[in-house]
């Protein structure tokens, strides 16, 4: 069994191309909440919805976000009358948020939400959110402070970061399905995916316990670099480290994973770097990371699996 912590459309790719080698109960993506947030009286997770979609193969294949086939005459209506229109909600995907409100106002955990909206789009494998708990990221600009989304979607990333804070994780607790799947016997490595290391990752590291667990855990703790030859495949995670007075390549991803991750895998664009990873005293793996197509996917996570096996063999030996 993997244990897949994931965020954005680098996660969902990998993830999705384990879930085409590994059986439904053998894999398990846990997904960042701190994107979530409340819009026109909706929960909207982006992350999870982007996890789904993308194992329901309905993403949009030009985004990797969102639905494919997507219609916009609920916005456009919106529009017409005055409302807020800066966050889109396609008109299938607005149908994902009525659905996942609803079942959170009578009570259902997002946990559980999450597994219902999974088994009525045929999805087997297993995802879960980090939290049941409310769990906010929030990003200090030259502007103010600003909610994720304000600062990701309404202001298109243009602030100049100056830190983040994850609201509501000091008092958040993992979520029970995580839990149990940490615990479970057939574990045989935790995968953190190449998602933004800030933004979709560290909000699951910040749950009191996740970062201890993980440290803990029998088993290898493997990360998939985000940077390729010095720069982000998709999203803000080189122009965040820059702001955050980074040096944007694979080992600084390394360097923040440092203490936590025992394996780390580079883009072979990367390879000059491996012996300065190596010395941070995590194994190492060079392979083509990026995911441009399915096939893509399946290679990598072939090539993540089989590192994996072979960290875990060398463990127990």
């Amino acid at each position: 069994m993997i244990v897949a912590l994931a965020g954005g459309v680098g996660g969902a790719k990998l993830v999705d191309g384990l879930a085409s080698l590994l059986a439904p109960s053998q894999l398990l993506a846990v997904v960042n909440t701190g994107d979530d947030f409340e819009h026109l009286g909706f929960h909207i997770s982006p992350d999870i919805d982007t996890i789904m979609y993308t194992l329901g193969g309905r993403a949009n294949p030009k985004t990797g976000w969102g639905l494919a086939g997507e219609t916009w005459n609920f916005m456009e209506a919106l529009g017409r009358l005055g409302g807020e229109t800066w966050f889109r909600l396609g008109d299938k995907d607005l149908a994902t948020h009525v659905r996942r409100t609803a079942m959170l106002q009578a009570g259902t955990s997002l946990t559980d939400v999450t597994a219902a909206l999974c088994r009525v789009m045929c999805i087997g494998h297993g995802v879960a959110p980090m939290s049941d708990d409310k769990v906010r990221t929030l990003v200090d600009t030259d502007i103010g402070e600003l909610a994720f989304q304000d600062y990701f979607v309404r202001h298109r990333c243009k602030p100049v970061l100056r830190g983040l804070r994850y609201d509501g994780a000091d008092k958040a607790q993992i979520s029970p399905r995580v839990l149990k799947a940490l615990d479970d016997p057939q574990l045989s490595a935790v995968v953190i995916c190449p998602s933004n290391p800030y933004l979709s990752i560290a909000p699951i590291l910040a749950i009191p316990g996740m970062r201890e667990r993980l440290q803990s855990l029998p088993v290898p703790v493997i990360a998939v670099s985000p940077i390729l030859g010095g720069q982000a495949v998709k999203g803000p995670t080189a122009k965040i480290m820059r702001e955050l007075g980074l040096e944007v390549s694979a080992l600084e991803v390394a360097r923040h994973y440092h203490g936590l991750v025992d394996g780390f895998i580079l883009d072979e664009q990367d390879a000059a770097l491996e012996p300065a990873v190596a010395e941070l005293g995590m194994a190492t793996l060079v392979t083509p990371t990026l995911m441009n197509t399915n096939a893509d996917r399946i290679d990598l996570a072939h090539e993540v699996r089989g590192f994996a096996e072979r960290m875990k063999a060398g463990i127990e030996s």
